[in-house]
């Protein structure tokens, strides 16, 4: 499983920040160094230095103020190591730094079971595996930015994806790789009803783990996420008004963005 650049780049710019501004830069090199579980030997082939006694003379404040060029072959030394031993260190970065609320965009319970037809309808969404498994109904919905859900969520902490029922739609955007979302719901003791992917059409490993979990999986063409939510939410007033007995819904709303 990858690690996005973004994240990527948030851990560099804040390690070699902190050096920079540090009183005792050398110091703070071996703090992160020793974070990363990286011996001085194994630093010093990486960066391509001729002894790792350079590295041991910055530590102990022997040598000067390392330079900006030297910092940036430290720290993009550091993130290639930690990411030949599969990322190790940066994915419990960024555990600690990607709140699991930061990832769900927009949760909700619907008032009374919403059509999935009614849905799709609102949706832009059209069925693209596990078309002959008939799911009538859903009970809510969670809108969640994929790739901060494959960052910040482990097994427990996915739960809260689900509000409460497990009965929903689980929408996710920014999905970068087709199969990830899907390979968290594979992997997660937890199903939803179905499942939705915002603006990218699901790869065949997705639909593959679709048909073997049989949950739905469904394409939205909504044109921006700020519209899926919208049209979203303009479906869940017009479920509140049903239930609150103020308009009869005899065929599937006409929802725009």
């Amino acid at each position: 499983m990858s690690v996005s650049p973004g994240l990527r780049e948030i851990l560099a710019r804040r390690i070699a920040g902190e050096i920079i501004l540090s009183s005792r830069p050398g110091s703070t090199m071996r703090k992160w160094r020793e974070l990363f579980a990286v011996s001085q030997m194994t630093l010093s082939d990486t960066m391509g230095l001729s002894s790792s006694t350079v590295i041991s003379d910055y530590e102990s404040g022997r040598r000067k103020s390392p330079g900006a060029k030297f910092i940036r072959r430290f720290v993009l030394s550091l993130l290639r190591i930690d990411e030949a031993k599969g990322s190790r260190f940066i994915r419990e970065f960024a555990k600690l730094t990607s709140s699991p609320s930061m990832a769900v965009v927009d949760l909700r319970e619907f008032p009374i079971p919403v059509r999935v037809e009614y849905l799709c309808k609102a949706i832009g969404g059209e069925i693209v595996a596990v078309k002959d498994k008939y799911v009538k109904e859903v009970n809510g919905y969670t809108v969640v930015d994929s790739r901060k859900a494959v960052e910040a969520y482990s097994g427990a902490e996915y739960a809260q994806l689900f509000g409460a029922t497990t009965d929903r739609a689980l929408i996710f955007t920014n999905v970068e790789a087709g199969a990830l979302p899907m390979m968290l719901v594979r992997v997660s003791s937890l199903k939803p009803r179905i499942v939705v992917f915002h603006k990218t059409t699901p790869d065949e490993e997705a639909i593959r783990i679709a048909e073997y979990e049989q949950i739905p999986l469904i394409y939205s063409s909504s044109p921006t996420v700020e519209q899926l939510v919208k049209s979203l939410r303009k479906l869940y007033r017009i479920a509140l008004r049903v239930k609150l007995g103020r308009r009869k819904v005899r065929a599937p709303p006409k929802i725009s963005a």
